[in-house]
């Protein structure tokens, strides 16, 4: 049995910790990309690892880097891990993976259920612990030779800092603080639900998620008022529920931290569309919340807010569009909606992004390169390049030369 067909089997047991992520387990569409990560790199190993012909005298020799150390963040415990498993035992390399303490037992199922597969012991190795600690502990080490890390910008490049002493190859997916440009043209009757529901299907706790949406001017007021309506319409409650279309929020610090920002917003002019205060019932419920009139310096617009928070803005130009989504220090994701060529070819080549979605909202995938620029990091996740990072490229010179 194939390690994708065993992790599809250990399905149920993944949903343990869900609750935590503010999406609906009984509803959720983003498990299945964890088997299907494992396929895709399971199916292009032996491609990726051959050697590559460069010429009749000349030729690249793919071999694995050796040992992997892996963090992994609670939002997405599955699939999250898969993308740090998979391309890494795809080119050879054994792996050390922290789990995240938030969702522990999807790290334990997944990882026994590569081991009923039939992955040899050592091959891919589970702790949980103070992370501080784990970190400074694997990255001092010079047999590890790989870090491949998701989760905030602050901590990868405290982790990029450990791993230099002994230059070590890292790959950081950090934060993001995606816009959305709503052009003139765009039907709305499907932008307002593409963007309902990618950013609120885990309470806006994605680094992808949407939180910047720009709107054509012609179109604001409409946009405005159906978004907040949507948002409003939105049912929260218990991940467990089938009713529910979002869930709570992963700790009081996330709470906290909408608090902070909508606060900061509010006093410096915002306007509270709907939403803007914790739930008056037990767990970390935030509703969807929506500001306008947000000026340039308040923190909402530039710290990541990894919650259900969407600011709302009009513009009058394409470029001025380009400007206002590429004031972040961010770059990880960015989407637009417009059928006209022009607005596609000048948002595409100028909003400073890793990956850019057109006329919906999309997240990562296995067959494609991701990475984000800019503080959203380094490095790439799926597709060759993904599985290529874990690779030592041996250039061979004279082949035949002399026999």
């Amino acid at each position: 049995m194939t390690i994708a067909m065993k992790l599809q089997r250990s399905e149920p047991r993944l949903d343990i910790g869900w609750s935590r992520t503010g999406r609906n387990s009984v509803k959720r569409s983003m498990r299945c990309r964890a088997p299907e990560t494992l396929e895709w790199n399971g199916t292009h190993a032996e491609e990726l690892s051959a050697p590559i012909p460069m010429g009749p005298n000349r030729m690249i020799v793919p071999e694995p880097l050796g040992v992997v150390a892996a963090f992994t963040p609670w939002n997405y415990p599955a699939v999250l891990i898969a993308r740090k498993l998979a391309p890494a035992l795809a080119a050879g390399c054994p792996v050390i993976l922290k789990g995240a303490e938030e969702t522990p037992s999807a790290a334990v199922h997944f990882v026994e259920a590569l081991r009923q597969a039939g992955i040899p012991d050592g091959v891919v190795n589970l702790v949980f612990g103070v992370p501080v600690q784990i970190s400074r502990h694997l990255l001092s080490s010079p047999i590890v030779k790989v870090l491949t890390f998701t989760g905030s910008t602050e901590v990868g490049k405290q982790l990029a800092k450990l791993a230099a002493n002994n230059l070590q190859r890292c790959i950081l997916e950090l934060g993001g603080h995606s816009p959305v440009v709503v052009c003139e043209d765009a039907d709305l009757a499907k932008v307002i639900p593409a963007i309902t529901e990618y950013k609120f299907e885990c309470a806006g706790q994605s680094c992808n998620a949407p939180s910047r949406i720009l709107v054509a001017r012609n179109l604001y007021e409409e946009f405005l008022s159906r978004m907040t309506e949507a948002a409003r319409k939105i049912k929260i409650g218990p991940p467990d529920d089938p009713a529910t279309e979002m869930g709570p929020m992963a700790n009081a610090r996330r709470t906290e931290a909408m608090q902070r920002l909508i606060e900061d917003a509010v006093d410096r002019g915002a306007r509270i569309e709907t939403g803007g205060t914790r739930l008056d019932q037990p767990g970390f419920y935030w509703p969807p919340t929506i500001l306008t009139g947000v000026p340039k310096d308040a923190k909402v617009l530039h710290d990541e807010p990894f919650g259900p928070i969407l600011t709302v803005a009009p513009f009058d130009t394409i470029e001025e569009a380009i400007e206002v989504a590429n004031a972040t220090e961010y770059g990880l994701a960015a989407y637009f909606f417009t059928g006209a060529t022009d607005a596609k070819r000048a948002l595409i080549g100028g909003l400073a992004a890793g990956a850019i979605s057109v006329n919906y909202l999309k997240g990562v995938s296995a067959d494609a390169p991701y990475g984000g620029v800019k503080q959203s990091g380094y490095g790439y996740e799926g597709g060759e390049q993904g599985l290529r990072s874990f690779q030592s490229l041996k250039l061979v010179n004279g082949l035949g030369l002399f026999g």
